[in-house]
């Protein structure tokens, strides 16, 4: 796969992910992604955005945290 931004290569790798969603940060830790070698610009697939979404919506509905950190893999199960 070749990056969109500098045409690197692009592998399948892990990533951290964070979200400003406000009233708090959300931190996701080891989220699958595919990272640009040359550039480091990372993106996710469909299912992984998706999984990314379920996580924050079910941080910012339970918890009253300004910071969070998860792992992605822990909240996938």
């Amino acid at each position: 796969m070749t990056c969109f931004v500098c045409k690197g290569t692009v592998k399948d790798g892990f990533s951290n992910f964070s979200a400003d969603l406000g009233k708090s940060v959300v931190v996701v830790k080891s989220v699958p992604s595919q990272v640009c070698q040359q550039c480091g610009d990372t993106s996710y697939s469909t299912d992984t955005v998706r999984r990314l979404e379920e996580i924050t919506d079910t941080i910012t509905k339970q918890f009253h945290t300004e910071v969070a950190v998860v792992s992605y893999t822990e909240r996938a199960a």
